[in-house]
């Protein structure tokens, strides 16, 4: 049976995530990056596609779970007629390797667990080799395919066709330890990781880094938690942000809206920086910025909207057939085609968080800011050609207002850092652009009858990303025509309380209609309401919001109103870092 999406929690090691069900089964992970095949890959399937449940053999056993607190360690607590035991799930941080750490501990009398391994490496692609072998003090069992390998140690298990399967005991007081190692097959299996130890001193890494920032004086738990999943979806080594950790799951259930988030998209990037700056995390932004930096560096005529986890260029999109779907859910798409699409909001959104690493004082490498003024040439260049827009539009290129807006605020901040702080380039020719584009804007992008800014130039609807112009300083939140645009965003968008991020009955994105409500923009109305004196608004959609985080504080890409549940991939960065923003601002408005 499918679990529901917010049935997930997730556990990670700042490379690469799983997803533990709430039954007990790891249904996804790929090792040993977030883009890499998977080994476990019944999200998109079901078990035969690859998971390792670890749970009671009593049917009626229930269970309950929770973060142990500021990491991402997962405690499920399984109740059973006959007594009560711990799983403690967690991927371990800092071995320069990839675990996945499993301890069961026994609280109160006797229970009888079940272990069902299944492995399948390349997307459920590789059926593996699979050999058991003796080691001292364990149970190793060794599978093999292609170039990936994995040792598993725990309880001796038992081949049944293409499963490998145990069932022991935990009493009152025991401890049993099951671990899993990825590792090039070329090479000998890795060493087993002292649970314990491994345990208690990824526990310390993970409430150290937490500590670094200041507790936000309203939804305290949310914004902690979604800090957290921010820096667990940093990519240690290189400083990539990922959007999300899965691939494909669907936006609208049964539809073809289903995508490879597992990449590091500039937009998202730049605003997690913002965030982190925002909270103190500065080394965390600087291991970004000198991402960004090695990622766009060349001619500026090459920049893309997504890179790999290190700045990997090609993400070639194709449709696997080895996984079937999120509960049939197809296709299941491997890679991102929009890497190719012109986005010019992308521009704006790197300017803007390179402009807020200055003001906070981060030291500046020598070839920021040349960099910076080579975008800026393309900018001046390019900023009227149409484009495919902050959603990825896979329809007609068009004059997006938002992506003016977002071209207008890149300009803007190459004047500041000329203004405030001293940097060297052609501000009067800069100062010129920028009224142009300006002009541009309010005259083919603003419906005078309506008093709305639109969707593109000519259209008559709106379109969600029209928040952020007050969020970049174009107009502020209280201005008459920033609240005529919130006016017809909240008519033309609003369903079930919640904001859709276009209505896709348009055809303007060339996909079949339908998707549920995209939870970053119903933020974006939070920061609106708050930033404009509607304070009680505000409060009220956000309370909603925060509502639709599961059990361990995760929220995936929209919310399914009627059916009561997430959609899209999880847990999703713009999600938690729009959470964010949208109490900061309540905070404010509120001092």
């Amino acid at each position: 049976m499918v679990l529901p999406i917010e049935d997930y929690a997730m556990i990670g090691d700042c490379h690469t995530a799983a997803l533990v069900g709430s039954n007990g089964s790891i249904d996804w992970l790929c090792l040993p990056r977030f883009d890499s095949p998977s080994t476990f890959g019944a999200l998109l399937g079901d078990e035969e596609h690859g998971r390792w449940m670890l749970a009671p053999t009593d049917a009626a056993a229930t269970s309950s779970r929770r973060y142990l607190d500021d990491t991402f360690v997962l405690v499920t607590t399984w109740t059973t007629p006959t007594g009560v035991v711990e799983v403690v799930d967690l991927m371990p941080h800092g071995d320069r390797r990839a675990d996945v750490l499993r301890r069961v501990r026994g609280v109160s009398g006797s229970v009888q667990l079940h272990i069902d391994l299944r492995v399948r490496f390349g997307y459920a692609d590789a059926l593996p080799w699979i050999r058991q072998v003796p080691e001292k003090g364990h149970h190793a069992l060794i599978a093999i395919a292609g170039p990936d390998a994995i040792v598993v140690r725990g309880p001796e298990l038992t081949a049944h066709g293409h499963a490998h399967t145990a069932d022991f005991t935990v009493v009152q007081g025991e401890t049993r330890d099951l671990t899993l190692t990825w590792y090039p097959s070329h090479r000998q299996p890795p060493k087993a990781l002292p649970v314990g130890k491994r345990l208690k001193a990824t526990t310390k890494w993970w409430r150290q880094w937490a500590s670094g920032s200041q507790k936000s004086p309203v939804y305290t738990d949310e914004v902690r938690r979604s800090l957290l999943v921010l820096r667990a979806l940093t990519h240690e080594d290189t400083g990539g942000i990922v959007a999300a950790a899965t691939t494909s799951l669907p936006e609208e259930f049964g539809g073809q809206r289903n995508w490879d988030y597992r990449y590091v998209w500039l937009r998202d990037a730049s605003l997690t920086l913002h965030v982190l700056l925002d909270h103190g995390f500065v080394g965390e932004a600087d291991a970004w910025r000198n991402w960004l930096l090695r990622a766009i560096a060349g001619d500026p005529n090459d920049v893309q909207i997504m890179y790999g986890l290190a700045g990997e260029r090609r993400l070639d999109e194709h449709e696997l057939t080895s996984l079937p779907g999120y509960d049939g859910a197809a296709p299941v798409r491997i890679g991102n085609g929009a890497y190719t699409q012109f986005q010019g909001d992308g521009f704006g959104h790197v300017m803007l968080a390179l402009q807020a690493a200055r003001e906070r004082g981060g030291k500046e490498p020598d070839f920021s800011w040349p960099l910076q003024r080579a975008l800026m040439a393309y900018v001046e260049e390019n900023w009227r050609r149409p484009d495919n827009g902050i959603w990825e539009i896979r329809g007609p290129e068009r004059e997006f207002t938002h992506s003016r807006v977002m071209l207008w605020s890149a300009v803007d901040c190459a004047v500041r850092a000329v203004e405030e702080f001293g940097l060297d380039g052609p501000v009067e020719r800069w100062r010129a652009l920028r009224d142009e584009m300006r002009d541009d804007i309010e005259a083919r992008g603003f419906d005078q009858e309506r008093n709305s800014y639109t969707q593109y130039y000519g259209a008559s609807g709106v379109d969600a990303s029209l928040l952020q112009l007050s969020q970049v300083g174009y107009v502020a939140a209280d201005d008459p025509r920033m609240l005529g645009t919130v006016a017809a965003i909240e008519e033309e968008l609003l369903e079930h309380g919640l904001l859709l991020r276009y209505r896709t009955e348009s055809g303007v994105d060339g996909l079949p209609a339908g998707e549920n409500a995209f939870l970053a923009c119903s933020f974006w109305l939070v920061e609106q309401y708050a930033r404009s004196g509607r304070l009680d608004d505000a409060i009220a959609l956000m309370d909603t919001l925060c509502a639709f985080s599961n059990d361990v504080g995760l929220l995936s890409e929209e919310y399914d109103v009627a059916g009561a549940r997430q959609a899209g991939n999880t847990p999703q960065a713009l999600s938690h870092l729009a959470l964010v923003r949208a109490a900061d601002a309540i905070a404010a408005a509120s001092a």
